[in-house]
Protein backbone atom coordinates (compact mmCIF):
# COMPACT_ATOMS: atom_id res chain seq x y z
CA UNK A 1 0.00 0.00 0.00
CA UNK A 2 2.68 2.66 0.79
CA UNK A 3 4.43 1.84 -2.71
CA UNK A 4 1.11 2.63 -4.27
CA UNK A 5 0.30 5.63 -2.71
CA UNK A 6 4.02 7.19 -3.49
CA UNK A 7 3.78 6.32 -7.16
CA UNK A 8 0.15 8.23 -7.10
CA UNK A 9 2.02 11.25 -5.03
CA UNK A 10 4.77 11.45 -8.38
CA UNK A 11 1.91 10.94 -11.12
CA UNK A 12 0.12 14.16 -9.57
CA UNK A 13 3.42 16.00 -9.43
CA UNK A 14 3.81 15.71 -12.97
CA UNK A 15 0.26 16.55 -14.41
CA UNK A 16 0.86 20.38 -12.59
CA UNK A 17 4.21 20.75 -14.68
CA UNK A 18 2.23 19.21 -17.83
CA UNK A 19 0.21 21.43 -17.86
CA UNK A 20 2.29 24.74 -17.26
CA UNK A 21 4.77 23.64 -20.33
CA UNK A 22 1.57 23.45 -22.51
CA UNK A 23 0.31 26.86 -21.49
CA UNK A 24 3.48 28.38 -22.30
CA UNK A 25 3.65 26.51 -25.32
CA UNK A 26 -0.09 28.36 -25.97
CA UNK A 27 1.22 31.89 -25.34
CA UNK A 28 4.22 31.26 -27.02
CA UNK A 29 2.02 30.50 -30.44
CA UNK A 30 -0.54 33.29 -29.72
CA UNK A 31 2.42 35.95 -30.06
CA UNK A 32 4.07 34.66 -33.38
CA UNK A 33 0.08 34.20 -35.00
CA UNK A 34 -0.26 38.10 -34.38
CA UNK A 35 -1.10 38.65 -30.37
CA UNK A 36 2.91 39.84 -29.52
CA UNK A 37 3.55 43.68 -29.54
CA UNK A 38 5.48 43.10 -33.35
CA UNK A 39 2.42 42.92 -35.03
CA UNK A 40 0.99 45.70 -33.32
CA UNK A 41 3.88 47.78 -34.34
CA UNK A 42 3.68 47.24 -38.15
CA UNK A 43 0.03 47.38 -37.89
CA UNK A 44 -0.03 50.80 -36.58
CA UNK A 45 2.61 51.68 -39.38
CA UNK A 46 0.76 50.62 -42.08
CA UNK A 47 -1.90 52.47 -41.14
CA UNK A 48 -0.09 55.63 -40.85
CA UNK A 49 1.48 55.11 -43.88
CA UNK A 50 -2.07 55.47 -45.70
CA UNK A 51 -2.86 58.36 -43.75
CA UNK A 52 0.13 61.05 -44.33
CA UNK A 53 0.52 63.57 -47.15
CA UNK A 54 2.62 61.99 -50.36
CA UNK A 55 6.31 63.47 -50.88
CA UNK A 56 6.54 65.75 -53.94
CA UNK A 57 7.71 64.40 -56.95
CA UNK A 58 11.69 65.71 -56.80
CA UNK A 59 13.78 64.28 -54.24
CA UNK A 60 16.82 66.66 -56.01
CA UNK A 61 17.57 69.09 -58.03
CA UNK A 62 19.71 69.50 -61.30
CA UNK A 63 22.38 71.99 -62.02
CA UNK A 64 20.67 75.14 -62.92
CA UNK A 65 23.65 76.41 -64.83
CA UNK A 66 24.21 73.39 -67.00
CA UNK A 67 20.34 72.66 -67.09
CA UNK A 68 19.68 76.26 -68.51
CA UNK A 69 19.42 75.80 -72.56
CA UNK A 70 22.89 76.96 -73.91
CA UNK A 71 21.37 78.19 -77.33
CA UNK A 72 19.12 80.04 -75.34
CA UNK A 73 21.46 81.28 -73.45
CA UNK A 74 23.71 82.36 -75.96
CA UNK A 75 20.72 84.80 -77.29
CA UNK A 76 19.81 86.78 -74.22
CA UNK A 77 23.05 87.66 -73.96
CA UNK A 78 25.11 88.40 -76.42
CA UNK A 79 28.88 89.25 -76.00
CA UNK A 80 30.90 91.96 -76.87
CA UNK A 81 32.87 91.45 -80.26
CA UNK A 82 36.43 91.63 -78.67
CA UNK A 83 35.62 89.60 -75.98
CA UNK A 84 38.53 86.98 -75.71
CA UNK A 85 37.52 83.34 -76.43
CA UNK A 86 38.14 81.75 -72.81
CA UNK A 87 35.86 85.11 -71.28
CA UNK A 88 33.65 84.45 -73.76
CA UNK A 89 33.79 80.56 -72.47
CA UNK A 90 33.43 82.11 -68.46
CA UNK A 91 30.32 84.66 -69.66
CA UNK A 92 28.23 81.62 -70.96
CA UNK A 93 29.30 79.13 -68.28
CA UNK A 94 27.75 81.22 -65.77
CA UNK A 95 28.35 81.33 -62.15
CA UNK A 96 26.75 79.29 -59.88
CA UNK A 97 25.38 81.07 -56.64
CA UNK A 98 26.83 79.62 -52.91
CA UNK A 99 24.29 76.70 -51.57
CA UNK A 100 24.68 75.21 -48.25
CA UNK A 101 22.01 72.55 -49.41
CA UNK A 102 22.20 71.60 -53.16
CA UNK A 103 19.20 68.95 -53.01
CA UNK A 104 16.67 72.08 -51.92
CA UNK A 105 18.03 75.76 -52.98
CA UNK A 106 20.27 76.01 -56.14
CA UNK A 107 20.96 79.42 -58.72
CA UNK A 108 22.95 80.58 -61.25
CA UNK A 109 24.08 83.97 -62.74
CA UNK A 110 25.18 85.25 -66.25
CA UNK A 111 26.07 88.82 -67.11
CA UNK A 112 26.97 90.14 -70.50
CA UNK A 113 28.05 93.68 -71.80
CA UNK A 114 28.78 95.20 -74.93
CA UNK A 115 29.14 99.14 -75.66
CA UNK A 116 25.14 99.90 -76.05
CA UNK A 117 24.36 97.53 -72.88
CA UNK A 118 24.11 95.20 -70.09
CA UNK A 119 21.99 91.90 -69.84
CA UNK A 120 22.04 90.39 -67.06
CA UNK A 121 20.41 86.35 -65.89
CA UNK A 122 19.22 84.33 -63.29
CA UNK A 123 18.05 81.08 -63.48
CA UNK A 124 16.68 79.43 -59.56
CA UNK A 125 15.73 75.98 -58.68
CA UNK A 126 14.09 75.87 -55.23
CA UNK A 127 12.89 72.38 -54.05
CA UNK A 128 9.84 72.96 -51.49
CA UNK A 129 9.73 70.64 -48.37
CA UNK A 130 6.87 70.37 -45.92
CA UNK A 131 7.74 69.92 -42.34
CA UNK A 132 4.19 68.78 -41.38
CA UNK A 133 3.21 65.87 -43.26
CA UNK A 134 0.64 64.56 -41.30
CA UNK A 135 -1.22 67.07 -42.78
CA UNK A 136 0.02 69.54 -45.78
CA UNK A 137 1.99 67.67 -48.53
CA UNK A 138 5.28 68.81 -50.10
CA UNK A 139 3.13 70.11 -53.03
CA UNK A 140 0.75 71.77 -51.06
CA UNK A 141 3.74 73.71 -49.25
CA UNK A 142 4.77 74.61 -52.86
CA UNK A 143 1.79 75.69 -53.78
CA UNK A 144 1.50 78.21 -50.87
CA UNK A 145 5.28 79.34 -51.61
CA UNK A 146 4.13 80.28 -54.77
CA UNK A 147 0.99 81.96 -53.79
CA UNK A 148 3.19 84.53 -51.71
CA UNK A 149 5.17 85.38 -54.79
CA UNK A 150 2.01 86.01 -56.91
CA UNK A 151 0.83 88.19 -54.10
CA UNK A 152 4.02 90.10 -54.00
CA UNK A 153 4.07 90.71 -57.96
CA UNK A 154 0.49 92.28 -57.17
CA UNK A 155 -1.05 89.87 -59.79
CA UNK A 156 -4.35 87.91 -58.80
CA UNK A 157 -5.03 84.14 -58.43
CA UNK A 158 -6.11 82.91 -61.75
CA UNK A 159 -10.19 82.41 -62.49
CA UNK A 160 -10.75 79.82 -64.26
CA UNK A 161 -12.13 80.83 -67.61
CA UNK A 162 -13.71 78.80 -71.01
CA UNK A 163 -11.17 80.32 -72.96
CA UNK A 164 -7.23 79.92 -71.94
CA UNK A 165 -4.36 81.44 -73.10
CA UNK A 166 -3.10 79.19 -75.65
CA UNK A 167 0.12 77.50 -74.56
CA UNK A 168 3.20 79.35 -75.18
CA UNK A 169 1.27 82.49 -76.14
CA UNK A 170 2.65 85.96 -74.84
CA UNK A 171 -0.78 87.74 -75.06
CA UNK A 172 -3.39 87.00 -72.65
CA UNK A 173 -7.35 85.79 -73.92
CA UNK A 174 -9.26 87.86 -76.42
CA UNK A 175 -11.43 90.63 -74.41
CA UNK A 176 -9.51 89.71 -71.01
CA UNK A 177 -7.82 92.90 -69.23
CA UNK A 178 -4.19 92.87 -69.62
CA UNK A 179 -2.61 93.74 -65.81
CA UNK A 180 0.07 95.41 -65.93
CA UNK A 181 2.75 96.83 -62.94
CA UNK A 182 2.40 100.64 -62.54
CA UNK A 183 6.31 101.08 -64.04
CA UNK A 184 5.55 99.30 -67.03
CA UNK A 185 2.07 101.64 -67.93
CA UNK A 186 2.76 104.62 -70.34
CA UNK A 187 6.40 103.53 -70.66
CA UNK A 188 6.25 102.99 -74.77
CA UNK A 189 5.35 106.22 -75.41
CA UNK A 190 9.31 106.91 -74.67
CA UNK A 191 11.93 108.21 -76.85
CA UNK A 192 13.33 104.81 -78.42
CA UNK A 193 10.32 102.45 -77.47
CA UNK A 194 9.86 101.16 -80.99
CA UNK A 195 13.34 100.55 -81.32
CA UNK A 196 13.47 102.93 -84.34
CA UNK A 197 13.52 106.91 -84.63
CA UNK A 198 10.78 109.31 -82.59
CA UNK A 199 7.61 109.12 -84.68
CA UNK A 200 8.92 106.76 -87.36
CA UNK A 201 6.44 104.22 -86.47
CA UNK A 202 3.71 103.13 -83.50
CA UNK A 203 5.55 101.86 -80.69
CA UNK A 204 5.01 98.28 -79.19
CA UNK A 205 2.22 97.84 -76.95
CA UNK A 206 3.19 97.35 -73.50
CA UNK A 207 2.51 93.60 -72.78
CA UNK A 208 2.82 93.90 -68.74
CA UNK A 209 2.62 91.37 -66.06
CA UNK A 210 0.34 88.72 -66.06
CA UNK A 211 -0.32 85.19 -64.89
CA UNK A 212 0.63 82.88 -67.53
CA UNK A 213 -0.62 79.23 -68.95
CA UNK A 214 0.83 76.51 -70.13
CA UNK A 215 4.09 76.29 -68.42
CA UNK A 216 4.52 73.84 -65.45
CA UNK A 217 1.59 73.62 -63.01
CA UNK A 218 0.80 77.27 -62.48
CA UNK A 219 3.13 80.27 -63.58
CA UNK A 220 2.98 84.35 -63.92
CA UNK A 221 5.26 86.67 -65.54
CA UNK A 222 6.13 89.87 -63.65
CA UNK A 223 7.61 93.10 -65.97
CA UNK A 224 9.04 95.84 -64.95
CA UNK A 225 10.56 99.23 -65.70
CA UNK A 226 13.35 100.63 -63.88
CA UNK A 227 16.07 104.37 -63.99
CA UNK A 228 19.54 102.34 -65.62
CA UNK A 229 22.09 104.18 -63.19
CA UNK A 230 22.63 108.08 -63.79
CA UNK A 231 21.67 108.08 -67.70
CA UNK A 232 18.01 108.60 -68.34
CA UNK A 233 17.31 105.22 -70.14
CA UNK A 234 15.51 102.15 -68.64
CA UNK A 235 16.20 99.22 -67.89
CA UNK A 236 13.26 96.45 -67.78
CA UNK A 237 13.29 92.78 -65.98
CA UNK A 238 11.27 90.15 -66.55
CA UNK A 239 11.09 88.10 -63.92
CA UNK A 240 8.91 84.62 -64.71
CA UNK A 241 8.19 82.44 -61.65
CA UNK A 242 6.62 78.55 -62.08
CA UNK A 243 5.79 75.48 -60.21
CA UNK A 244 6.05 72.34 -60.95
CA UNK A 245 4.91 70.02 -58.16
CA UNK A 246 6.91 70.68 -54.98
CA UNK A 247 9.38 72.62 -56.83
CA UNK A 248 10.12 76.53 -57.81
CA UNK A 249 11.84 78.00 -60.52
CA UNK A 250 12.64 81.70 -61.41
CA UNK A 251 13.77 82.92 -64.47
CA UNK A 252 14.63 86.91 -64.06
CA UNK A 253 16.25 88.52 -66.85
CA UNK A 254 17.18 92.53 -67.33
CA UNK A 255 18.20 94.38 -69.62
CA UNK A 256 19.66 97.94 -69.01
CA UNK A 257 20.55 100.09 -71.75
CA UNK A 258 23.47 102.80 -71.81
CA UNK A 259 22.25 104.65 -74.09
CA UNK A 260 20.33 107.57 -73.09
CA UNK A 261 16.39 107.57 -73.34
CA UNK A 262 16.48 103.80 -74.81
CA UNK A 263 13.37 101.20 -73.49
CA UNK A 264 14.09 97.98 -73.86
CA UNK A 265 10.83 96.11 -75.85
CA UNK A 266 8.33 94.26 -73.60
CA UNK A 267 7.79 91.95 -76.33
CA UNK A 268 11.43 90.91 -77.61
CA UNK A 269 12.35 90.86 -73.45
CA UNK A 270 9.83 88.97 -72.59
CA UNK A 271 9.82 86.22 -75.05
CA UNK A 272 12.85 85.28 -74.67
CA UNK A 273 12.59 84.89 -71.25
CA UNK A 274 9.67 82.72 -71.71
CA UNK A 275 11.33 80.81 -74.38
CA UNK A 276 14.08 79.62 -71.75
CA UNK A 277 11.39 78.95 -68.73
CA UNK A 278 9.48 76.95 -71.03
CA UNK A 279 12.73 74.79 -71.95
CA UNK A 280 13.20 74.40 -68.35
CA UNK A 281 9.75 73.15 -67.99
CA UNK A 282 9.97 70.41 -70.04
CA UNK A 283 13.76 69.91 -68.47
CA UNK A 284 11.68 69.01 -65.56
CA UNK A 285 9.01 66.92 -66.99
CA UNK A 286 11.34 64.30 -69.00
Amino acid sequence: MQRKVVRVRRVRGVLPAIAMLTALAAGLTACTDGGGSGTTIDAKAGANAGTGAQPGKYRSLPMPCKAADAKKVKAMLPAAEALAPEAREALYAGVADASYDADRRVGCRWTAQTPTETRLLFVGFERVVSYDRASTSDDDKARQVYGRQLTAANLPAPVPSSSPTPSGSGAPAPGAPTPSTGASTGASTGPGASGGPSGSASPAPELGSRVLEGLGNESFLDDKLAAAGASAAQARTVRIVFRTSNVIVTVEYSVQPALPGAIPPSGETQDRARQLAQALGERFNE
